[in-house]
């Protein structure tokens, strides 16, 4: 047996027809830029992360530059968030000319830790950027205790966590804006680069509308310098068929969680910790194990689909050298990159599928 870590195909299979169909009414109307799917979408988006408005952008990283961009965060500024992520976090805000600060993780859920934050202000803190990482919200009551007390702005990057809640919150909902990714491999994912912001401020919503189509307000009239943060309509046309399956493809994702949590209950496997507070939609399924790239060679040479998410921290990223990081500074960081490993989650897995990738699992811990 071969289990990949995700199966695309798998899925696609099942709505190629609708998606084939959507892509063919774009192409017929002709209106490959804007248009009503991508406003049907940016309203389907609304409904789901019980926000007041969205707006649709290139991907998930220009989601972050917009919102970034819009608040007029740069040069001078710093924006504290945390080193265990994607790329894109800390990327985006070097990239306004801003200072990335950041602050260690909790060992437990890999967000975020809000006991460190406040530590970090400085007066030329603008905003907190925190990352709900692998499908889990961090902890945002806290945070936003701290940005209400410290005047600054809260960034949810959520760009793994679309309809994951916390105290009953939907992801995006809660800060000054959310961050939503549509690259393919998300619970959501588009046919390509895709993303979306969300927000409950009506100014703040209509500089994000600006914002993404190079600053101008009326067309040739720039009270801004923005970028072309678009969002391609044949994306939208796609991520329309799927939206109305991503509940029970999530609610899949968790009942996967649940089998593995109970096969690796009285082993060696940490498996992940899910907060009281919280639903996950488990876009990653983590493991944590201290021989992890011994594991890690030994899953794949067995056929075993597995990733390691992130391999290197922020702070210890060779671009951000520059910002006197070094390694000790994020112990809890710096020990998650060298144990954490993701295995197959994705809906279409078979319960054959999750045994085979268990067994393969504890064979190697048995040797």
């Amino acid at each position: 047996m071969k289990v990949p870590l995700l199966d695309l195909k798998a899925q696609f299979s099942t709505i190629k027809n609708e998606i084939l169909s959507a892509i063919e009414d774009v192409l017929d109307s002709q209106l490959c830029i804007g248009g009503p799917k991508v406003e049907e979408l940016e309203k389907a988006v609304v409904a789901v992360s019980d926000c007041k408005y969205a707006v649709g952008v290139s991907s998930g990283t220009d989601a972050i530059l917009n919102v970034l961009m819009s608040l007029d965060i740069g040069q001078d500024d710093e924006v504290i968030t945390t080193p265990f992520t994607f790329f894109a976090t800390a990327g985006c805000i070097a990239r306004t000319g801003a200072k990335p600060v950041f602050v260690d993780i909790e060992p437990q859920t890999y967000n975020i830790d809000v006991s460190k934050i406040e530590d970090a202000i400085t007066d030329k803190t603008k905003a907190i950027m925190p990352v709900h990482l692998f499908g889990q919200m961090a902890d945002m009551d806290a945070i936003m205790g701290i940005a209400k007390k410290c005047n600054l702005e809260v960034i949810e990057d959520a760009a793994q966590s679309i309809t994951s809640e916390y105290k009953g919150r939907k992801a995006g909902s809660i800060g000054t804006a959310g961050c939503f990714s549509f690259f393919p491999s998300k619970n959501l994912g588009g046919i390509g680069d895709g993303g979306m912001i969300v927000t409950n401020d009506e100014d703040f919503y209509n500089r994000l509308m600006v914002m993404r189509n190079h600053g101008s307000n009326p067309k040739y009239y720039h009270g801004y310098v923005g970028g072309n943060f678009r969002l391609d309509p044949i994306q939208a046309a796609a991520l329309l068929v799927k939206l109305p399956h991503l509940d029970s493809w999530s609610q899949a994702r968790r009942d996967n969680a649940a089998y593995y949590d109970e096969k690796f209950a009285d082993t060696e496997v940490i498996t992940p910790y899910l907060s009281p507070d919280c639903v996950s939609i488990y876009n990653q399924y983590c493991i944590r194990v201290p021989n992890r790239d011994d594991l890690l060679r030994y899953l794949k040479d067995n056929n075993v689909g597995c990733e390691i998410y992130y391999p290197v921290p922020m702070h210890l990223q060779k671009c951000f050298e520059y910002l006197g990081y070094k390694e000790g500074d994020m112990p809890e960081a710096e020990k998650a990159a060298k144990e954490v490993l993701a295995i197959p989650i994705y809906p279409e897995l078979t319960r054959e599928m999750q045994e085979f990738v268990v067994n393969s699992l504890l064979d190697f811990k048995s040797r």
